[in-house]
């Protein structure tokens, strides 16, 4: 399949270097971004065309799939017109900043007959999927708390880098850009949310979003939520992690990406607790190695041997909680779903 990526910035190099996993299924065609010194870069050192025109990518390469990098806002317009064009859409996270603009997205494939895949990658964590079994098991029982740090350092020359950074209309703060994987684990984890309050603020970087934030969750099966968000850690990232605590078991995930179980007690044995140091693992920076088993997904969906780990309606929850978290932080109200 003929794939082409949009958007050769930070997180670009994670699908670069995982499409490079699968030779047989995958083929970089091209690559774009206005700016053409990257393009270029991306293009040399991955071997393929570049281009600083979007549309005109779109109209001159036979392409199966796109992979979509560039700024949050612009996720949406930019599956779109890869939609209409009968081409497959890989969107980074979060899949857009407004509602209306990610429904537009899914209309779209829908109409188009497309697949559309958002990027949550730490749902395929090692880590990560033992803990989704031992809830699909019911392990824990019921679940009454579950807490999410997500402690990193972004310094203001992140911010700077890019004049898209931190704007409301391009990026959101720390809860819609760097903590979504977090949010959207918190309902993939334990299920549809009732409502949120929270709390935002602006304490040190010169951005319009937010550089730190805490929120309230109360889920539909009656556990309660909570997480804390800052981007202000000194000196560097220190903490990303999900504690859930249940009737018969206590389990947190930790280290710097949810990358390490430190705490795995529960009341039953199970053969799954065999597995709990094999599947710590040390990764490279906080994106985690979950982008190669992503596009397995993809490629395995696509030849219908799957289904998507993460499409357009599952992306769109893990959004509509962040907006409800902007939402209460703004008025001062408890929120309710959904919004």
């Amino acid at each position: 399949m003929n794939i082409a990526l949009v958007g050769c910035g930070r997180i670009s190099k994670n699908h670069f270097e995982s499409i490079k996993e699968f030779p047989n299924d995958l083929n970089l065609v091209a690559v774009c971004d206005i700016v053409e010194e990257k393009a270029k870069k991306a293009g040399d050192k991955y071997g393929t065309k570049y281009y600083t025109k979007y549309e005109k990518m779109l109209e001159q390469e036979n392409i199966d799939i796109v992979s979509v990098c560039t700024p949050s806002g612009l996720h949406p317009k930019h599956g779109i017109m890869a939609a209409k064009k009968g081409i497959n859409v890989v969107t980074e996270k979060p899949m857009g900043i407004t509602l209306n603009s990610v429904d537009d997205l899914i209309k779209v494939t829908d109409e188009n007959k497309v697949k559309l895949f958002v990027v949550k990658q730490n749902r395929l964590n090692t880590t990560m999927q033992l803990l989704k079994k031992a809830i699909l098991k019911n392990r824990f029982g019921r679940i009454y708390m579950v807490q999410s740090n997500v402690f990193w350092q972004r310094p203001q020359e992140y911010y700077d880098m890019a004049d898209w950074r931190g704007t409301w209309e391009f990026d959101g703060g720390a809860f819609m850009n760097q903590a979504s994987h977090y949010v959207d684990a918190l309902y993939w984890l334990i299920g549809s949310i009732e409502s949120v309050t929270a709390e935002t603020a602006t304490l040190s970087r010169k951005i319009e979003a937010e550089d730190s934030g805490s929120a309230v969750i109360k889920f539909r099966n009656g556990a309660i939520g909570s997480i804390n968000v800052t981007m202000l850690t000194y000196p560097k990232n220190y903490e990303g992690s999900i504690t859930i605590l249940g009737e018969k078991g206590t389990v947190k995930i930790g280290g710097l990406a949810v990358n390490n179980i430190s705490k795995w007690e529960f009341e039953d044995y199970d053969d799954d607790d065999k597995f709990i140091e094999q599947s710590n693992y040390n990764p490279p920076n906080v994106y985690g190695y979950g982008h190669i088993p992503y596009y397995q997904n993809v490629i395995d969906t696509l030849k219908g041997k799957s289904k998507a780990n993460t499409d357009g309606r599952s992306g769109r929850k893990s959004l509509e909680l962040i907006l409800g978290i902007y939402r209460s932080a703004k008025t001062g109200k408890r929120v309710k779903f959904p919004l």
